[in-house]
């Protein structure tokens, strides 16, 4: 690898040594090595007060991520006074609150058995995620989490503008999109989609406010690029494949037309079948929609069940998740808690399950990843999709329809 990729390779590796209060004494966040390598697009903004995000850059590059992550950080900065050890101490009271974020999911679907809850707490990685190399991924999975939990209390208008924090901070959360929006038109009225919708929009420009009045352009396209090219030493699922296919365009538009592909059955065989399938359940809504005028009691909606909530979500993000180009170590925290939710979804035996969820933890371990590996990886991912296929749909809808339970 060149020269760029063996400073980011050193980094990588300085965020895995413990830390040490005494050692990293005097080190800040504008300026240490240990705290993402994000510190000095902070300093850009809040110390010099640039506002134009072609001139957001640092070691590892061009500033990528929304205008929230620029927020999170320089609270982060606020927080613990520059030092890492203190930043580390508030991740590892990010990942107990994520952790309990998940909990509450798999107390309201009751899939898991009690003991296989231990199996959230296991993971050598996520640990090292959250705790020793402070990713962003925490933040924006822990607030997606906490969307996901609103829904389930039928909390549909505050959970979207959680979700779209999240999507803020990290652009990864939008594979939860297509799905939430199937939930969204499946769980409200036509009113409320758009009250929702309105909602996350306007905190999307809210936060990128000060960058869009400076330059709209540049804001938009480095923050939400979704034409970036990931380095291919990095890749965790697609190690095998030489780099000239994996950098190519024909690579990743063949790669997005299976996203779409399988989105697109699982949405019309799975998650709408109850409904007739998907066409079906869009002219039923729309019809729905026509005769009720935009109903603000949302009348003609049903309760969804929050196993088919939860469910939908974590599938379609784990369709993303297969689809994807490059997996980065960090990307294990999208849907490691998702995995033990899906493996008991699916009818495998429980000791199947067990190895299933074993493999994809040894596969994450596995550094760096190699033509060993990252197959073996696909393979798993491909067994849990394929056990989530076959297994039987479950009605989608509550039996008692009280709509006083829902928002309206």
């Amino acid at each position: 690898m060149g020269e760029a990729a063996a400073r980011r390779f050193v980094k990588q590796e300085t965020r895995t040594l413990p830390a040490n209060p005494g050692c990293f004494k005097s080190r800040k966040v504008v300026v240490s090595c240990v705290l993402l390598g994000y510190e000095d697009r902070l300093g850009c903004i809040y110390v010099s007060g640039e506002r134009d995000y072609r001139n957001l850059k640092g070691d590892t590059g061009p500033l990528v991520y929304p205008a929230g992550f620029l927020y999170v950080y320089s609270a982060v900065q606020f927080v613990t006074g520059g030092e890492v050890f203190p930043a580390q101490i508030l991740f590892g009271v990010l990942y107990i609150t994520n952790l309990a974020m998940i909990f509450l999911i798999y107390n309201k679907t009751n899939v898991l058995p009690w003991w296989a809850l231990c199996l959230l707490c296991l993971s050598r990685r996520i640990h090292s995620i959250f705790v020793l190399r402070l990713f962003n991924d925490c933040f924006a999975m822990t607030l997606l989490h906490a969307a996901i939990a609103l829904l389930l209390y039928r909390r549909w208008h505050l959970a979207m503008i959680i979700f779209s924090a999240a999507v803020s901070i990290k652009m990864n959360v939008l594979l939860c999109a297509p799905p939430l929006f199937l939930m969204l038109l499946k769980g409200l009225g036509l009113s409320s989609i758009l009250m929702a919708l309105s909602g996350a929009g306007m905190l999307q420009i809210l936060f990128g406010l000060p960058f869009l009045l400076v330059n709209p352009t540049a804001y938009i396209s480095r923050a939400f690029d979704l034409g970036r090219v990931f380095i291919h030493f990095w890749s965790v699922n697609f190690k095998f494949v030489p780099e000239a296919i994996f950098t190519s365009k024909k690579f990743a538009i063949s790669l997005l037309v299976v996203h779409l592909i399988l989105l697109a059955c699982f949405a019309h065989y799975k998650w709408c079948k109850y409904e007739g399938g998907l066409p079906h359940l869009l002219l039923s809504k729309f019809v729905t929609m026509k005769h009720s005028r935009f109903d603000p009691n949302n009348s003609h909606s049903k309760i969804l069940n929050n196993d088919h909530i939860v469910t939908t979500i974590f599938v379609g993000n784990f369709i993303g998740i297969i689809c994807a180009r490059s997996l980065h170590y960090q990307f294990y925290s999208w849907y490691f808690y998702s995995l033990p939710f899906m493996l008991w979804k699916t009818s495998f035996p429980i000791i199947i399950r067990l190895i299933l969820f074993a493999g994809v933890e040894v596969c994450w371990n596995i550094y760096p990843s190699n033509v060993y590996s990252s197959p073996l990886l696909l393979f798993i991912h491909l067994t849990i999709l394929w056990g989530l296929w076959i297994t039987p749909c479950e009605y989608p809808y509550k039996e008692n329809k009280d709509s006083q339970t829902k928002e309206a």
